[in-house]
């Protein structure tokens, strides 16, 4: 490691070590729980057991990597790993558990460091290898809000590396590790499948590879089996997909994830404003939709104007848009083809799938950001899918200590990140049509730092409103004295806003990979 590396490392870990006591979700007790379930009950009952609301809901692998976090933190705390010990916050599990996910996240670090090695730009590399170890996306769900993902995102990136490296054995080994840490990555196994069969099992003549395909299919199979192993000879397997794939939620989550569906819904919010006032004749309303705030609660996912939108249909959509890059990617199966696929795939089933979480967004942007270098066209959607996609991640902070933080560290990371990336490759549109496009790019990305200050101001004001008009005992809903009946506009308008962003960036995306020659 250089100098340098060894100072970005040293000053991320401290500044992490300072967020130890900040504002952390109710996914801290999920984690908290799960060691306890781990450490304290059978393999046999850890996906049968209730004890807490939080139960385990991920595969295998990431029970077991909990099961050995649990070993040292019952010398810690014996308390952290007490099944009946709920809602448990003493400072001992805060810095064991913070601590784990800094330390975790190493494998992210070597990963991104193995990606300079190698490289056909260095010197760039270096800045996207620093970009993504010090990712605000990392920062914010997992050393504030609360997760594992850079740990994961290190296996993915270290998958990526060995593709990148004509290891492709080894590269679909260690994405079938990931899945069986955490099944959202499913959303890119359609292009490990169709890179993998293609270009190892597969000769340029079309021929089947016995050996080679024997070989990646006896790697998956014996990594499956020994995640799901014990579960299938306990006869568990129902019950353990019924944990992982729960279809009883609705179309958005509480806070609308920003894809295709949120430009849907609130579509459909603004078609009963006018409907209702008698505008628009020819449309109904469904009544059972006029309740419906689409906050991904069991069954709320009823429209009112638009017609009703059920998983078959996100499937499908999902899946149609996926095959058409599939069929490019079979046809073109170099790394950078791959990377492109797969970030598609990624971002395929953040637009369109059903009740998608705001935080799938680094699906899309972790791979994407290897891209980021490649031309102007590619930077320009990572510029737009990166501000938006990170900002569209700012409501999962909204103490007034994290809120200073999320904003500062964001705006450095885009300071220090996109403008030399840009320097390097940015090339003046040709065409009018271009010129105007790039404009309203511009313009767009401009008005994120308009929406902060609606975000931040449009609650004082609210509120106020509704106390001089006597209204906020009236409305409240008896959460918290002051609530606005508007207290969630912030919410949509920050949705909507980076929907937009996101979309278009989605757009942009398609028609660079589908458009290429080589």
């Amino acid at each position: 490691m250089t100098r340098t590396e060894w100072d970005i490392l040293i000053g991320s870990t401290c500044l992490k070590l300072l967020l130890f006591p900040a504002y952390r979700s109710t996914d801290f007790e999920v984690h908290r729980n799960w060691l306890a379930i781990t450490h304290s009950l059978p393999i046999s009952k850890w996906y049968y057991d209730t004890t807490s609301e939080w139960t385990l809901d991920y595969p295998p692998f990431f029970a077991y990597f909990e099961k050995l976090l649990s070993i040292p933190a019952y010398f810690v705390d014996p308390r952290i790993v007490d099944l009946n010990n709920l809602n448990y916050g003493a400072w001992s599990v805060v810095a064991y558990q913070r601590a784990t996910v800094v330390v975790t996240e190493l494998v992210l670090g070597a990963a991104v460091l193995r990606f300079i090695r190698g490289a056909e730009n260095p010197a760039m590399q270096r800045i996207i290898s620093a970009s993504l170890f010090l990712h605000p996306g990392f920062l914010i769900v997992d050393h504030i809000h609360f997760q594992y993902n850079g740990f994961m995102f290190g296996i993915l990136l270290w998958s990526l590396l060995m593709a990148r490296n004509d290891r492709k054995l080894a590269s679909g080994f260690l994405f079938a590790v990931l899945l069986n840490f955490k099944h959202i990555y499913l959303y890119l196994a359609p292009a490990y499948f169709v890179y993998l069969l293609r270009s190892y099992c597969v000769s340029p003549t079309y021929t089947l590879l016995p050996a080679r395909f024997l070989s990646l299919a006896n790697a998956v199979i014996l990594t499956f089996l020994a995640s799901l192993g014990p579960f299938l000879l306990m006869g568990q397997l129902p019950q353990l997909l019924s944990r992982l794939f729960p279809f009883t939620r609705g179309l958005n989550h509480a806070y609308w994830a920003p894809n295709f569906w949120a430009l849907v819904t609130a579509a459909d919010r603004v078609l009963l404003k006018v409907v209702s006032r008698g505008q628009l004749g020819g449309l109904s309303i469904n009544e059972s939709g006029v309740a419906s705030t689409s906050r991904g609660l069991v069954g709320d996912t009823v429209f009112a104007v638009l017609p009703t939108v059920k998983p078959i249909h996100t499937f499908a959509i999902t899946v149609a848009f996926q095959t058409i890059y599939m069929g490019k990617l079979w046809t073109n199966t170099s790394y950078k083809s791959f990377v492109t696929a797969l970030t598609l795939c990624g971002f395929t089933s953040y637009m369109f799938g059903w009740h998608v979480h705001e935080k799938a967004i680094l699906l899309v942007l972790v791979p994407l950001s290897l891209l980021a270098a490649e031309s102007n066209a590619y930077f320009r959607t990572f510029e737009i899918a990166s501000i938006a996609g990170i900002y569209s991640l700012f409501p999962l902070l909204f103490t007034p200590a994290e809120t200073v933080v999320k904003i500062v560290y964001s705006a450095l990371w885009v300071l220090f990140v996109l403008r030399p990336i840009h320097r390097q490759v940015y090339q003046f549109p040709r065409t009018v049509t271009f010129v105007v496009i790039d404009f309203l790019e511009r313009l767009y990305l401009a008005g994120f730092p308009l929406l902060q200050i609606f975000v931040t101001l449009f609650p004082l004001f609210a509120r106020r409103r509704g106390a001089a008009n006597g209204s906020v005992s009236e409305h409240s809903d008896g959460e918290e004295s002051g609530t606005s009946p508007l207290e969630f506009l912030p919410l949509m308008v920050t949705s909507v806003y980076c929907a937009v962003g996101l979309v278009w960036a989605f757009i942009r995306l398609s028609v660079i990979y589908l458009a290429r020659k080589d």
